[in-house]
């Protein structure tokens, strides 16, 4: 007899909440298209192009710097002793094991970067994205690339442009193909 409760009572539950969700709009947005139409994006890859060709202009200066030591330690080292020679050698190979991590160094400052710049501008997307659902009586909205049908009419990326302030490109336009080299025979 408790089973049987419980099995009405969740089938109950389940008819409830179904015939509740049946009458709510659902809506859909990709926000990658969205954000990477968002001015702040643009401003955000230069910042980080900007930062990314300093890293490495740093690197670079510091490989210069390890080049000329080890050639000054090559033409100069007949006149060391032998402990000076010791210590001459172990600091070029530290400087040397330095340089060989600095580019796993450079790509985790910029992902810190990366996510620094972008943290702001996905947070204004999101609130514009709840704002727009708000407004229009959507009761859900859903990411674009998880669905595998979608209705165009649902598609709430123009209203969170036109909110923003921001032309869209053409349809088809926001996710350019891949481009592939071509294939020899």
């Amino acid at each position: 007899m408790k089973k049987i409760f419980t099995l009405v009572t969740l089938s109950l539950g389940l008819i409830i909440c179904g015939s509740h969700a049946i009458g709510q709009k659902i809506g859909y947005i990709s926000t990658q298209d969205l954000i990477s139409v968002m001015p702040e994006t643009q401003k955000a890859d230069s910042n980080l192009r900007k930062f990314n060709a300093d890293l490495y202009q740093l690197a670079k200066e510091k490989e210069d710097a390890l080049n000329k030591a080890i050639e000054t330690f090559n033409r100069d080292s007949a006149k060391f002793s032998s402990a000076v020679k010791d210590v001459k050698r172990t600091d070029l190979q530290k400087a040397y094991q330095e340089l060989t991590t600095e580019d796993q160094r450079i790509q985790g400052l910029l992902e810190q970067e990366r996510n620094r710049l972008v943290a702001p501008i996905q947070k204004r997307a999101l609130e514009t994205i709840q704002a727009i659902a708000k407004e229009n009586g959507y009761a859900y909205v859903l990411e674009r690339e998880a669905l595998l049908v979608a209705p165009p009419g649902d598609d709430i990326l123009p209203l969170v442009a036109k909110k923003l302030n921001i032309k869209l490109p053409p349809a088809g336009t926001t996710n350019p193909p891949v481009q592939r080299p071509p294939v020899r025979n």
